[in-house]
């Protein structure tokens, strides 16, 4: 099985690919796609769009993760939500089932607690992938928190 978790973003999209091969978990890639504060948001959107695309076309993930969103009062809300949405399109386009998960979720699957610290989590998700230095940016590490939340639904711990 091989899975891409997501941490939706406008101005950067943490991406994370993991491998399930002989009931071990291998880090395959991790990064984000990130869009230039200079440009329109439809060109950021578009960004997402084709760079998502390419990503999934290169590694053919079985499954995606992707963090549910939830709405705070602030200026990028409706940004991201829309990227989110490009995001969930481009999944549904390729087929890819999709499971969603909120941050509480995540941290409490990842580290035994839905209230754990980024580092806590970070922790885990370095643990769990048995990486001797932590994932960069953060926003990959939050998406393989998400893929390892995943794996964890079906059963591999």
């Amino acid at each position: 099985m091989r899975i891409i978790g997501i941490d939706p973003g406008l101005a950067r999209v943490g991406y994370g690919i993991i491998e399930i091969e002989n009931e071990k978990k291998i880090l395959l890639d991790c990064g984000v796609i990130e869009t230039g504060k200079d440009k329109k948001e439809e060109d950021r959107l578009h960004e997402i769009f084709t760079d998502l695309n390419e990503l999934i076309n290169h590694w053919n993930p079985n499954v995606a993760a992707v963090e549910k969103f939830f709405f705070y009062r602030s200026s990028t809300t409706i940004s991201v939500v829309q990227a989110r949405g490009v995001i969930m399109m481009v999944l549904a386009s390729k087929k890819i089932r999709v499971s969603e998960y909120s941050p509480a979720q995540i941290k409490l699957t990842i580290a035994g607690s839905g209230k754990a610290s980024k580092k806590e989590v970070l922790d885990a998700v370095m643990y769990n992938l048995d990486l001797n230095k932590p994932p960069r940016p953060d926003d990959s590490a939050d998406a393989l928190a998400i893929a390892l939340t995943k794996l964890n639904e079906e059963g591999f711990n």
